[in-house]
């Protein structure tokens, strides 16, 4: 059986950090002297009595955890952080409906980026700068966190970051995974306060220029303007967030390497190779159609066109144009990068450019097989041999991954969602991309979908956020078994 007290003690930990957060953000009402002052406080105090409830409940519990305590400490987390992180938003009236406030708090920590808000800059400053944080958090994940901070409870992080790492695979860089996490969070914090200076330096404010940070890093795309990174007018920004977009798309896993000087490692990794390839040939063939079908000179066709390549190859979501207003073949390309996404152990969504990889010379084998059936033909990822049990999960999770987003849209539509807006917003949300398409594309908010739309959407967030199988898994009767 799962060990229910260790979950406890961990769940509420994790509410006690975000009872910081909350306190945090409070500091900001308090600077800007608003409203949501009181809210923050008022949240901070029922996530801290319900967090010391779950720690008392929790005393005692055996110092293990197990694959399967693992997943469902990941999947809980993530619920259990929405519900309490959109306290803020609920008390406060700014997002009066619990529908939408839960939408908007799951789309922020699954880094989706997808919002209901019409008129985000009528927001507190403190509210403004809860959103963008819960995409930084919930960026690299809450649960990768935890792992850094598990020698607390006596216990060993590895299952929690087998079930919350993202992709097939992952560089085991030091023998203690909470060291790894410790290293990869200073990176990511580094990134972060990096793209801070550069902003600032571009003429950004210094509230704008945080929490536009957190967005980038977080690949989230939450900004405090409606009309997001377009509003400021400024070709330096969209370089600065687009290179930092790009660099947050790579396995920090990679990222850890090449700081520290294994550049080889780092240059003849193939899922690299293929994220950075996509990245040139997206924006090249984009670029170039914008150029000859709009009045865009070459250096505004390019800037536009890489910009919006990194945002939604890395599902952060920030745009700087209405690509709805482009020509039609662009939608198409624009959806198929969404769906490729970038690398594993990274903080942004989609399929990931690994499995593209490993798909590609499965189906390159294929064709090799049916000229010669005798002949042994592994993959090979980076010079390894790719598993028959990794070869499996792979095209199990393209499948579902198929499957899910055709049952979504029919779902959708089913709910009276027009086709292109159920396409954009199912794909978006698995992907956790953020805008979408039509009605819902990067113009436009989603407050106009059904509720139940939104529940629906919320769903898909978390099942692309972790993987699918992490979440699942535990509508499996199997898993619950005490063998």
């Amino acid at each position: 059986m799962i060990n229910s007290k260790m979950i406890y003690r961990i769940l509420g930990f994790l509410l006690l950090i975000e009872t910081v957060l909350f306190l945090c953000c409070a500091g900001i009402s308090f600077l800007y002297g608003e409203d949501d002052l009181n809210d923050f406080i008022l949240s901070s105090g029922l996530a801290a009595g319900v967090g010391l409830f779950l720690l008392a409940i929790g005393k005692g519990a055996e110092k293990s955890l197990s694959r399967r305590d693992g997943y469902v400490i990941v999947s809980s987390a993530w619920v259990t952080f929405s519900i309490f992180g959109m306290l803020p938003f609920y008390l406060s009236g700014y997002i009066p409906n619990i529908t939408n406030a839960f939408f908007e708090t799951m789309s922020g920590f699954t880094s989706t980026g997808a919002t209901i808000l019409d008129n985000i800059e009528a927001l507190p400053h403190g509210l403004l700068f809860w959103r963008s944080m819960t995409q930084w958090i919930g960026g690299l994940g809450i649960v990768f966190f935890t792992i850094a901070v598990l020698p607390i409870f006596g216990v060993n992080g590895f299952h929690l970051f087998a079930a919350e790492s993202s992709g097939p695979t992952y560089d085991k860089v030091h023998p203690r995974i909470g060291v790894t996490a410790k290293w990869i969070w200073t990176i990511y914090t580094g990134l972060t306060g990096l793209e801070v200076i550069l902003l600032l330096a571009g003429g950004m404010d210094l509230f704008d220029s945080v929490c536009h940070s957190f967005a980038t890093t977080g690949t989230g795309g939450y900004s405090t303007k409606q009309d997001s990174i377009a509003y400021y007018h400024s070709p330096y920004i969209e370089y600065v967030i687009g290179i930092f977009m790009f660099l947050s798309g790579i396995n920090f896993t990679l990222l850890l390497l090449f700081f520290t000087g294994k550049l080889k490692k780092v240059f003849q990794n193939v899922e690299l190779k293929w994220y950075f390839w996509s990245v040139v040939l997206f924006t090249a063939f984009i670029a170039i159609v914008l150029y000859y079908t709009t009045p865009m000179g070459a250096e505004e066709s390019f800037r536009k066109s890489f910009f919006q390549v990194a945002s939604l190859h890395t599902s952060t979501g920030f745009v700087t144009a209405d690509y709805m207003q482009w020509v039609p073949i662009l939608w198409g390309v624009l959806t198929v990068i969404m769906i490729i996404g970038a690398c594993a152990g990274s903080t942004t969504g989609g399929m990931k450019c690994i499995r593209m990889a490993i798909l590609s010379k499965v189906s390159r084998n294929e064709f090799k097989h049916i000229v010669h059936p005798n002949a042994v033909l592994p993959v090979r990822i980076n010079k390894q041999v790719v598993s028959p049990s990794t070869l499996s999960t792979v095209l199990a999770f393209s499948f579902l991954y198929a499957i899910i987003i055709i049952a979504g849209i029919l779902i959708l539509m089913g709910t009276g969602v027009g086709f292109l807006e159920s396409i954009g917003t199912v794909i978006s949300s698995i992907g956790n991309m953020g805008p979408g398409l039509g009605t819902c594309g990067p113009a436009y908010s989603w407050n106009g979908l059904p509720d139940v739309a939104k529940w629906l959407l919320s769903f898909l967030m978390l099942l692309g956020r972790l993987e699918l199988f992490t979440v699942l898994l535990l509508f499996s009767p199997d898993f619950w078994k005490k063998n």
